[in-house]
């Protein structure tokens, strides 16, 4: 029978994991709120992370699911790129500066649509070249990274996109209940996630893939066709978030968000998510995504911290977390390295 909400809550209290991000997110928001009360506590501040941290949290919860079939998706910034500028040449297109304001939705709606289809295919292609072609998820999706970084920079020459229809931006600036807009895409985003890996088959297949590939091709699972649809998913959540670039910044370039591979990984695995695979909850990568915001939002507000220690930092806790993963869970490594040794006879 499907476990009851009570049931479900109980399970999340006893994962030590959740229990120390919780913590981590009590402790560090203690202390920002001590430190630099008149800035943290500020409406401005949070309603500035509800708008900023949905960019790259969309990019993590598809590296989510990637990373519980035992993968990984490095191209997410890439497709994030690529497919913003796609839609800010079709809005330019139909819909161009000075142009009749009628023009605008429907210019948008083009835009957004094609948008999410070149996200799906872009993840498609990956999907081959890990499933089919059989090239290791981390080469696969680094080449494809500078693969559609490539194509749009060939697109816009280097140079931004801009001049949007004054619609777009409002779209997304907007807020509903009071929400902004961009947070309530995200949570609707995270749920959809959850849904599918808590009460569809998709994501008890995508567990036993991750746990163990060997035993999950013997049971008769559909591995290709299971992780071309994985990496699918996680080509339409970069789309997604390159709509959100593109209204945030009012402009898509080839090189927007270039920090945002490293950090997506980091949320990934901050928030309990196995790297060699097989476990990982929804709500641990939120929890993640919350924290690093709160934390990067914080260093902001010390003139005398540079953003140039911001990529040291990140580095620096995502090295920290998998050292203590492997100190944490050395069986499970062992169990994984026996399943690789078992696939390769």
């Amino acid at each position: 029978m499907p476990a009851t909400l009570t049931q479900r809550l109980r399970g999340l209290t006893r994962d030590t994991h959740l229990t120390r991000l919780v913590v981590f997110l009590i402790a560090i928001f203690a202390f920002f709120a001590a430190v630099k009360p008149g800035s943290f506590l500020t409406a401005r501040t949070w309603q500035a992370m509800a708008v900023q941290f949905p960019e790259f949290g969309l990019m993590a919860l598809g590296v989510m699911l990637t990373m519980i079939a035992a993968g990984i998706d490095l191209s997410v910034v890439g497709i994030a790129n690529m497919t913003s500028i796609g839609a800010a040449v079709i809005m330019l297109t139909m819909a161009p500066a000075g142009s009749d304001g009628s023009l605008a939705p429907p210019a948008i709606l083009a835009a957004i649509a094609f948008s999410l289809v070149t996200g799906a295919a872009a993840g498609a292609f990956n999907g081959v070249l890990v499933a089919y072609v059989g090239i290791p998820p981390i080469l696969a999706t680094l080449g494809t990274l500078e693969l559609y970084t490539g194509i749009a920079i060939v697109i816009t020459g280097g140079k931004p996109k801009s001049g949007l229809p004054e619609l777009y931006g409002d779209l997304f600036a907007g807020k509903i209940a009071g929400v902004p807009v961009v947070l309530v895409v995200f949570v609707a985003a995270a749920v959809v996630v959850g849904l599918l890996m808590n009460l569809t088959a998709f994501g008890t297949k995508l567990r036993m893939l991750g746990t163990n590939e060997l035993a999950a091709r013997l049971s008769g699972l559909n591995v290709r066709s299971l992780l071309i649809r994985t990496y699918t998913c996680s080509g339409v959540y970069a789309a997604l978030a390159g709509l959100v670039m593109l209204a945030n910044y009012n402009s898509a370039k080839a090189d927007y968000g270039s920090t945002y591979t490293l950090l997506t990984v980091l949320i990934v695995v901050l928030g309990g998510v196995n790297p060699d695979g097989g476990s990982g909850k929804v709500t641990g990568v939120v929890l993640a995504i919350v924290i690093l915001q709160i934390l990067s939002s914080g260093l902001n507000m010390f003139p005398n911290i540079s953003n140039f220690y911001r990529p040291l930092i990140w580095g620096g806790v995502l090295l920290a977390v998998m050292v203590a993963n492997y100190f944490s869970h050395p069986g499970g490594r062992k169990h994984r390295k026996a399943n690789n040794a078992d696939h390769a006879r």
